[in-house]
């Protein structure tokens, strides 16, 4: 039996390679299609992997153009004469690009003993800073040339319940399931050590338009009432300077750390952190952010403001503070308390082997193959 999953972006490798495995331990052979274009360096990818086939794609350099949108369209079916090729008996197919639900749903209708699995990890033009413009065309066709796919897939995955409360219309009539973002399991020495005197709070990842900066402002300026506050960031994005300007004009002390790519090294940093941000403008749409997964993971309660899944995870398991309507005095109580700290640390350990671990990740792809 042979499978393929097809994908266009390096951001999404971790679920790919989640996928693969899966895949493999089923007694699958199984072959990965992705695009040899890395979104996020915006360089021609030079490492191969087992497995992986890397299709030549034409670089872009803005995020939003019509050159990204060409060079999504060009490697959908530039993969799929790949995908004819191979005859797949299952084919996994990670959206966006929609081309690729599109390409994927033709392919299904000229083979329909094959099984489709469409696999929707973020929603265009949905979750995009374009609000003004989302209900008009060609932003409508956009959508609707992914929703018109759906009922051709054997089974559509979402990454959170969000997306199919969005997409519910859409996906009626249609088999769905929720499989949240997981990350492999890693080997970590944890030690907190926390500051009685002080809030230190960790900003991890991209730091992108579509982070609110005014938001971590408020928060920034209502821990300032109660005690000192330092604010660490790791990671990089066009929004760096902006964010590093307005955490310290609200008053807090920030140490910029980059990219850091070493686990341990975060967990070292996150060790002295009360929270970590999960912060992002109320425009966008989504449930779960892959960062708030890492904080979990290192045992990081986080201060959140991200609707849907995560507000209800917070406070189903007590992994930190929701943060959406700001009552400072509720706030400035509940944040200052290290033994309850410590407690939510714990909680979100568990948190993540129960929900955001590759065994949960396995377990529940194990019931759709």
């Amino acid at each position: 039996m042979k499978a393929v999953i097809v994908n266009c972006f390096d951001t999404y490798e971790d679920r790919v390679d989640l996928v693969h495995e899966c895949f493999l331990r089923k007694g699958y052979e199984v072959t990965v299609i992705q695009s040899d274009f890395m979104h996020i360096k915006k360089t021609s990818r030079q490492q191969l992997k087992n497995d992986y086939i890397f299709v030549k794609s034409k670089p872009y350099f803005k995020n939003l153009s019509l050159t990204r949108l060409y060079s999504h369209y060009k490697y959908g079916k530039d993969s799929f004469k790949v995908i004819e090729k191979i005859q797949p008996d299952l084919l996994y197919t990670f959206v966006p690009p929609n081309s690729l639900a599109l390409f994927a749903s033709k392919y299904k209708k000229r083979n329909r003993k094959m099984k489709l699995i469409l696999d929707i990890i973020d929603l265009w033009p949905e979750t995009l800073p374009i609000e003004k413009f989302k209900t008009l065309p060609p932003f409508t066709f956009w959508g609707k040339m992914r929703d018109n796919c759906f009922k051709y897939a054997d089974h559509v995955i979402t990454e959170c319940e969000l997306y199919q409360t969005v997409l519910s219309d859409a996906l009626k009539n249609t088999k769905t399931q929720t499989i949240y973002l997981a990350k492999k399991e890693i080997k970590l020495v944890r030690k907190a050590q926390l500051s009685e005197k002080k809030i230190n709070l960790a900003y991890l990842g991209s730091i992108n338009n579509l982070i609110d900066i005014t938001k971590i402002k408020e928060i920034i300026e209502a821990i300032k009432n109660v005690k000192p506050v330092t604010l660490h960031i790791i990671g990089d994005g066009e929004s760096k300077q902006e964010l590093i300007k307005e955490a310290k004009l609200s008053g807090a002390n920030v140490i910029y750390y980059g990219k850091i790519y070493d686990p341990q090294l975060k967990q070292d940093i996150f060790d002295k952190c009360h929270f970590g941000l999960n912060i992002m403008k109320s425009s966008v749409c989504v449930g779960l952010t892959m960062k708030s997964i890492d904080y979990f993971q290192h045992g990081l309660p986080i201060l959140n403001n991200i609707p849907s899944d995560t507000s209800k995870i917070v406070e189903n398991y007590d992994v930190g503070l929701n943060v959406m309507d700001l009552n400072l005095k509720e706030f400035e109580k509940k944040i200052i308390f290290n033994k309850d700290n410590l407690v939510k640390r714990r909680n979100a350990l568990n948190l993540y082997e129960e929900l955001f671990s590759s065994k949960a990740f396995f377990k529940k792809l194990d019931k759709i193959i």
